[in-house]
């Protein structure tokens, strides 16, 4: 079977990565060589959203908003309103769309749901939806005969519960599903090809303090850490041997808000983050571990050592300032060591608010060689604050 037209690389570079074929590993490592750890799903690590899309990717420890279920569900026990306390009863919807390989084509792309409901000032509920479309294909065997048209696509719902253990502290839950179809119904080298199923969960912590800074200048500052898409293995055959791991991640952050004044703020962001899963071996063996032997092994079993384990941690930090918490310029870099994939990157976006909704932008500017899906790619979310509603009903109306 073959994959008719050249951008459908992309498709087998996939199946590459999330199937039942070895990942290629570095024999020698320790010499400087690429060592990238491939996993299934891997959409399951791109910013689904515009706001930390334009701080490099960081947004473990920023504000709540309607995504902090794809980021740190902890954190949406202390959702605030408009007047910078903690919210009650609140709902926030955010919807983003993201092109990929803008490019080269225009059918591919990754759109999210996500949002949340504050029960109390002590907890709440969030959901979210992340859909992958592969755009439309067509299968034609060694003769060039068609064999037909086919959609690859993936998706993950996850449910979510955050609450806070004490005044300054919180914790969150996840449970999702997650489902990958890259070429059902088809076959390669004569193995059929299923859809690949997983079930996973997110463990986090939040941590949010007042701060002062000087003399005159309020804010607070936070620590956030997420063990992400702790899951059971993928497989897209009905082998056993062939499971892939999907990309279980530890992240730990911190933010500092400065407000100089009730119209300027200022916020700062730095997120760590590592793969939680075995690092590839000249023998394969690692391909034999359990998911949570993959998650302990993970922090010790590089081939080049220690110094090998550093290069798999990706740095992401941005900076957000606000004017009347109307109008907000934002700026960010991501570095990821040249050999775990060399994704290093300048990223900008602005935001948006009135009343209810809000609007956010993020643009991606390569600083490497190495090619990135977004490149020089504009996405956007979409909010619906409706404890802004509510205000809005209260509001006195004022007679000519």
């Amino acid at each position: 079977m073959i994959i008719s037209k050249c951008r459908w690389v992309l498709v087998t570079t996939l199946m590459l990565s999330a199937s039942s074929l070895k990942a290629q590993t570095s024999a020698d490592s320790l010499s400087g060589t690429t060592n990238v750890i491939n996993t299934a799903v891997p959409f399951l690590r791109i910013a689904p959203d515009a706001r930390s899309g334009a701080m490099g990717d960081a947004g473990l420890a920023l504000s709540t908003d309607g995504n902090a279920i794809f980021w740190n569900t902890a954190k949406l026990a202390f959702a605030k309103d408009t007047a910078g306390k903690d919210a009650g009863k609140k709902l926030e919807l955010a919807v983003t769309y993201t092109p990929w390989l803008r490019e080269l084509v225009n059918d591919i792309y990754l759109a999210s749901l996500g949002g949340y409901y504050k029960l109390d000032k002590v907890q709440g509920l969030a959901f979210g939806l992340r859909y992958f479309s592969l755009g439309s294909i067509t299968f034609t065997d060694a003769s060039g005969n068609t064999l037909g048209d086919f959609s690859p696509r993936e998706f993950c719902v996850d449910m979510g519960y955050g609450r806070k253990l004490g005044q300054h502290t919180s914790i969150g839950i996840n449970l999702g599903y997650v489902y990958s179809n890259l070429a059902q119904g088809y076959s390669v080298n004569n193995v059929p090809i299923k859809a690949g199923q997983a079930i996973k969960s997110d463990l986090s912590f939040f941590y949010n303090h007042p701060a002062k800074f000087g003399k005159t200048i309020k804010g607070e500052y936070n620590i956030g850490t997420t063990i992400g898409n702790i899951g059971n293995k993928i497989t897209y055959t009905e082998s056993a041997e062939n499971k892939d791991f999907i990309p279980t991640n530890w992240g730990i952050a911190g933010g500092v808000t400065m407000k100089f004044d009730q119209y300027n703020k200022l916020t700062f962001d730095l997120d760590f983050n590592k793969l939680l899963v075995p690092t590839p071996d000249s023998s394969g063996d690692y391909r034999s571990l359990s998911p949570i032997q993959g998650i302990f092994t993970s922090f010790t079993d590089a081939p080049g050592g220690f110094s090998e384990e550093m290069q798999e941690i990706t740095i992401s930090t941005g900076a957000e300032y606000w004017y009347k918490n109307l109008f907000s310029v934002r700026g960010g870099y991501f570095y990821e060591n040249q050999y775990k994939g060399g994704r290093q990157f300048l990223t900008a976006g602005l935001g948006i608010k009135y009343n209810v909704f809000g609007l956010d932008f993020s643009y991606l500017i390569p600083t490497s060689s190495q090619k990135n899906p977004l490149d020089n790619t504009l996405r956007f979310t979409l909010y619906f604050n409706f404890n802004e509603i509510g205000k809005l009903k209260e509001a006195p109306v004022e007679s000519d």
